[in-house]
This record gives structure tokens, sequence and C-alpha cells, in this order.
């Protein structure tokens, strides 16, 4: 998730030229392997953050550094379970509706000023707010009506539900920022964005645009000091190029392509985790896109795609075969699943024959009222498997007459098209992926109050799922839960508003040096960051 680089730069420049960035940030006076300055963690950001202010920021780079900077009331740990962070601990009255929450004492901002009760109150009132550029505001409306937030005094706040909300814990990791510094500022366009300030682990030191941001541990940080003195997230858009900067020991930790595997898992320096998570890859199609509003049309694209192989060819067998907005491990993955739409070329040919298509023998492309069938599918430069799966289905798409163009953009600018308040989206169709959250809670991706301004950026709407979205939320035991969801995702699975292509499992190399790591899981390797330390 990506800053642009020329074309012409070659690729050997291009590596050069991220060395030279990590050196001049830390004043190196070499760039060989191992001279990582010392108690400084090399991660990649992946791509140019957007928001540095965890109420507006939508992509997986900016979270990423949120995550270091600020703190929520509550956190997950290693085992999956919330588990108090600025709050130290919570009662929650008879009916599931009153939340109080007792806060640490002690804690500051990084800037020294005391983190209170107020600053809690404040954050969930900008989310609130209908002038703050947001998609997580639907986190906090229950049922049409927002939560109610009440200082109790300067330690303890009260969070009433209008009704029991079976995700609410999981909303409380969102992180809280400080109202003396944003209660005076355009939340949307402050430069505070840029230059955060949070109670987390690490503080924040610098961003340079497209290059890399720079974070310092937190010494007064309430969890206990971090072992790592200083985090450097590089802004490394390109994968094959990360995993250069990791066989240098120029990143400590990076995703390992699945053809790369068997070499490094020989390789002594670098030690491999290999895990299953909570996240999925799709085809998702604008349903304002005229060809796309016929449920014939995606049926035929589902049929036209070969799965199976998409894994074996992309993947190397490391995944499965997704037809549902789920992941299998999460407790709320049904058993049996909906089987999803078999490869069938034919079925896909009949199917565009029924909606109106025709072939014509000169293009070897569709038409239909003299329109040829040919759309333009993006997703972000960068991340190769993407690239490959949209490849992939450009040529099974060819098979069927059906024409479709690739675009690679560069994150930041991917992200305006999708999340812009525009009504129809200007794009056809994306390749993309979803990390999902601890709870199987979809109200922000399929809602469709969630369009335009939210995750629900195709557009789609069924009042079925609507309500079964609105039910999942409201139902506390776990089992009833499960049966929602079980309806819920073969709702959507039939109606095919993405093409569900796989769950990648994840496999990530981390140098030797970096030590303190967690059991690989969901939770990632790095939980809690304050545990984790170099040894050189």
């Amino acid at each position: 998730m990506l800053p642009v680089y020329t074309k012409r730069m070659r690729f050997s420049q291009y590596c050069l030229s991220l060395v030279a960035v990590a050196c001049i940030a830390f004043g190196l006076s070499s760039c060989n392997k191992s001279t990582a300055p010392a108690g400084t963690l090399l991660l990649n950001a992946s791509a140019e953050p957007s928001y540095l202010n965890p109420i507006l920021s939508t992509d997986a780079a900016s979270s990423s550094i949120n995550g270091f900077v600020f703190s929520g009331l509550l956190r997950i740990n290693s085992d999956l379970e919330f588990v108090p962070d600025l709050a130290e601990s919570y009662h929650v009255n008879d009916t599931n509706t009153v939340y109080t929450f007792k806060l640490r004492k002690g804690v500051s901002w990084h800037d020294g000023a005391p983190f209170t009760a107020e600053d809690v109150a404040f954050t969930f009132e900008k989310i609130l707010d209908p002038n703050t550029n947001t998609v997580r505001r639907g986190s906090y409306i229950i049922d049409g009506s927002p939560i109610k937030v009440r200082v109790l005094d300067s330690h303890r706040v009260q969070i009433t539900l209008p009704k029991p909300f079976a995700p609410f814990l999981a909303s409380m990791g969102m992180g809280i920022i400080p109202k003396h510094l944003f209660e005076n500022e355009d939340i949307n366009r402050t430069d505070l964005n840029r230059n955060p300030v949070g109670t987390g682990p690490f503080i924040f030191e610098e961003w340079a645009t497209s290059q890399y941001v720079k974070l310092r541990k937190n010494p007064d940080f309430y969890r206990g000091t971090p072992k790592l003195e200083k985090v450097l997230l590089k802004i490394i858009p390109d994968e094959r190029t990360a995993l250069i900067a990791l066989e240098k020991e120029e990143l400590d930790m990076a995703s390992i392509p699945y053809k790369d595997v068997p070499k490094f898992k020989k390789d002594k320096s670098i030690r491999v985790y290999q895990y299953e998570d909570l996240l999925y890859t799709y085809m998702g199609f604008n349903l304002k896109h005229p060809f796309f509003r016929s449920l014939d049309v995606r049926e035929a694209i589902a049929h036209a795609i070969n799965k199976p192989a998409m894994i074996q060819g992309i993947l190397k067998g490391f995944g499965s075969v997704a037809n549902m907005p789920v992941s299998p491990v999460s407790w709320a993955y049904p058993n049996p699943a909906f089987p999803g739409l078999d490869y069938d070329p034919e079925k896909s040919k009949e199917l565009l024959a029924k909606a109106g298509f025709t072939l014509n023998p000169d293009t070897q492309i569709l038409e239909k009222d003299g329109k040829p069938f040919s759309f333009t599918l993006l997703t972000n430069q960068g991340n190769k498997d993407r690239e490959k799966a949209a490849q992939l289905i450009q040529r099974y798409l060819k098979n069927v007459g059906i024409d479709m163009k690739i675009q690679l953009m560069e994150w930041s600018s991917f992200i305006k098209i999708i999340n812009g308040p525009e009504d129809p989206k200007p794009f056809d169709a994306v390749i993309l992926g979803w990390s999902l959250g601890i709870d199987p809670d979809g109200y922000s991706l399929w809602h469709s109050s969630q369009y335009p301004n939210g995750f629900n950026f195709v557009g789609y709407s069924n009042p079925l799922v609507d309500k079964r979205v609105v039910e999942g939320r409201l139902t506390l035991d776990t089992q009833k839960r499960a049966e929602i969801y079980k309806d819920l995702y073969t709702q959507i699975a039939k109606d095919l508003p993405y093409v569900f292509l796989f769950y990648p499992e994840v496999v990530t190399g981390v140098t030797q040096r970096i030590q303190g790591l967690s059991d690989p899981g969901p939770a990632g390797l790095m939980n809690p960051i304050e545990a984790v330390y170099i040894q050189d």
C-alpha cells in the first residue's frame, strides 16, 4: 500500500535509493549488512500513510503506524482476548447497556499533558460528529441511535448504549485522541494528522514523504518502557524490494512471496512464520456500473474464474478457496460453508447470453446494445499477488469474451477513488483484501447506509442483509449470532457483490536479531510491542 517511483528507475537503483534514505535518516556511516542503528526496529509501512489519526485513517499503512502511537481503552492480546489498556478495569450493568470504565491514573500524552476521561468523551463525540470525515461512525450508532458518553470524574467515564451491542468491546480498541490539542482544530485538515500525539508506546518523530516514518520509545509508557529505542517504518511499496531489504537486514520483517518460502526456510539468518489470518482477497464490483448491476453477469464472471488454479499458481498452495466474507479462522465461519460457484466457462457464456450479450465475430468481444463488454480493474502497485490475480482474471475473462483492462495505482490515489464521496464512484472493479476484526460484525462493509461514505464502497444494498447485520450486532448469545452470520454470509455470497477469491496464509520472515515475539496468529507477532527487543 504504496508511493510511486519513476518506471525508468532501474530496480537496483531503486533498492540503493531506499537504503540511502535509511542511512541519511539515522546518520549511518555505512550501509552494509547489520548496520542498523542500535535498538532500532526496521519495518516496512508498505505505502504512504494517509492520516496519522485513528479516527480518519482507512488504510493499513496509517493504521499500523497509529497502533504504535495511540492507545484505546481496551486492546487485544495474543490470545485474541479483550484486555484493559488505557482502562484499568470496566463494569457492565445487568442489561448490558451501561459500561463504566475506570481509567489508568498517571498516564500522560506524549506532550506531557495528563490523559483524562475528557479525552475519551471527546474522541467518541468527534467520531459521532457528522462533520468528521470518518468511516467509523457506524460502530457507535446502534440501531439508529448513537452511544452516549458521560464523564463521571477525571478517571471514570460511562458509556450508555441504546441497546445491548455484541461488538461493543471490539470498538473500544479505538485510538483515543487528545482533547487539549484537537478541540480548537478542524479535525479533517489539522496539521496534527501529520504530527500525531498519543499515549502509546512510541512517540512520533518525523514523517518524510515517500521515504519513512520515524518513532522513538515512550519512556513513560504506562505498561512499561519499551525495550526498543526506535521504530523506523520505511515506505517500500514493492514487495520484491522489501524482500531484498530483508535479506540485507535493512528490514527486520517482511512478507515472503510464496514461491520463495522453501529458500527462506533454509536461510539460517531468517526465521519464517506461517499462519492463517482473519483476511481474504476479493474482486469487488462497482454495483452502480451498468454491466455489474446484473446478477447473471456477476455469476458469469465468478464461473469464469478458476480459483483453485489461482491458489496453486499465485499462492503455491499457501491458501484456500474463499466463497464468503469471513475467514475460516473466525468463530463465525459457518459449517458447512456456502460452496460457491464452480469454474465453468461454458456456464459463464450461457449466463452472459442470458444477460443479452452477443459475441462480435471481428473483435471476439461480447457486446450489448452496441457497447463492448470492456471494463477496467484497479489494484494497488507493488502487491505482486494481486497483480498476478488481476492478470489471471484478465485471461479467464478473455476466454468468455470480456475485455478487462488492468490499472495499477499508487495507494493514496487508489483509496481517494474508492473512499471518495461520489455516487456513483469512478471505478469499475477492484482487487483488494480485507483484514477482518476479531468480532464478525460486518456493518461497515455490508450495510447499505455505509455507501458512499463508508467501507461499503461497491454500493451493495440488500434489505435482508441490512436486517441481519443489525440483528448480529444486537444479539449477545454467541450460538444465535453464529446462526445469524451463517444466513448473512450465505446471502451475501449468493448476491456476489464480490467474487471472493482466496484466503491467503501469512508467511513472514523475521531477522534473527529481533526477539520477544509472540506466537504467530491473527494478533500479530509483536503483541505486546513493549516486549520486543533487539539482540545484536
